[in-house]
């Protein structure tokens, strides 16, 4: 019985002791420090969130020359199906009136008796008629022989017709495709640009503003100074001044990715019109205008000129004289005239 009343009071002290040992382990633990998170990123300066922002718009530049590369692609193959339709169709007709050639010949020898000219002729006992009708039996054997070969050089270009059509059709679907694509990198690149600057506060956004300016001051400036427009011709040709004259009259209209005009351009959209308004048709993009125009020394540059920027040509100006272009920047900004030497030159075009 004692020992019986012993256990109990010890098992009564055992769990007294563990009760009140329960909150000073509850405070402990709340009292150890927690883990260390992920270090906090330095704030970006405000010229590394312009150098941030100038690329993403370089990015959509080079995005937008691949959608209007890829919608010109794609006018090209719609203008060559539409063409291959029409060869189809009048294909279609020549067979059609070929064939009913051959049954009016056809016919005619049924009624004949079903005898080919050649065998009535053979069987002929007047010897004048036979002499009469050999020459004209000989003219028809051709002309039926000329028939068929037609017929099977006409059946022939159909199947090619039809081929051609089923690969530009495929080639236009490509295109579309390519175009899709371009859009989406163009719209991401441009409103991730937008939301870098839309969380500055307005006097940041006019120190970007200043800072933007400033670079370009200061490339304008070194490029100036290197003695670059030294001896440069100030004298446009005929074509030339027409083409500043038309790109300079746009100054003011706003930059619109995959535009040609009249309201907005893209930097090559202003380029290409400027210069069809001066009789001269140049390719779409700047990418095209720089592999495929004939390159230009900076030192033999005169108005009018295209001045091709970055390295992988993703703009494009006009060389109105004095050290200056006229371009459609960005996305954001007016078409304007700004300093020739403000970017990265890669080289020079003359469209003429």
């Amino acid at each position: 019985m004692n020992r019986r009343r012993h256990a109990i009071a010890t098992l009564t002290v055992v769990c007294a002791l563990t009760v009140l040992a329960s909150p000073a382990l509850t405070l402990q633990a709340a009292a150890a420090p927690l883990p260390p998170g992920p270090p906090a990123q330095p704030k970006k300066t405000l010229e590394e969130v312009r150098k941030e922002i100038d690329g993403l718009y370089r990015q959509a530049a080079r995005a937008t020359d691949a959608y209007n590369l890829a919608e010109e692609k794609a006018k090209e193959q719609s203008d060559e199906i539409v063409k291959l339709a029409r060869m189809i169709v009048a294909g279609q007709e020549k067979i059609d009136d070929l064939k009913a050639r051959a049954g009016a010949a056809a016919r005619a020898q049924y009624r004949n008796g079903g005898l080919p000219d050649g065998a009535q002729l053979v069987l002929t006992n007047d010897p004048q008629l036979f002499l009469d009708n050999a020459g004209r039996l000989k003219e028809g054997q051709k002309a039926t022989k000329d028939l068929l070969a037609e017929m099977t050089s006409t059946q022939a270009q159909l199947t090619t017709y039809a081929k051609d059509a089923s690969l530009n059709w495929k080639k236009l679907e490509d295109n579309r495709l390519k175009q899709a694509k371009a859009k989406q990198e163009i719209n991401d690149k441009i409103e991730a640009a937008k939301k870098l600057e839309s969380q500055l506060a307005a006097e940041e956004r006019a120190r970007l503003l200043r800072l933007e300016q400033q670079a370009q001051y200061k490339a304008q400036t070194a490029w100036v100074n290197s003695g670059v427009l030294k001896g440069l011709s100030e004298k446009a040709t005929p074509a030339g001044k027409r083409a500043v004259e038309f790109a300079t009259a746009q100054i003011g209209k706003p930059y619109v990715w995959g535009a040609e005009g009249p309201a907005s351009y893209d930097c090559s959209g202003l380029t290409q019109s400027a210069w069809a308004a001066a009789g001269r048709p140049i390719p779409r993009t700047s990418q095209e205008q720089w592999r495929l125009l004939p390159h230009v020394d900076i030192k033999d540059m005169r108005p009018g000129d295209l001045i091709v920027y970055y390295k992988d040509a993703s703009h494009i100006g006009m060389y109105v004289g004095n050290g200056a272009i006229v371009h459609a920047p960005r996305p954001g900004r007016d078409v304007t005239i700004a300093g020739a030497g403000s970017m990265e030159i890669l080289g020079v075009v003359r469209p003429e």
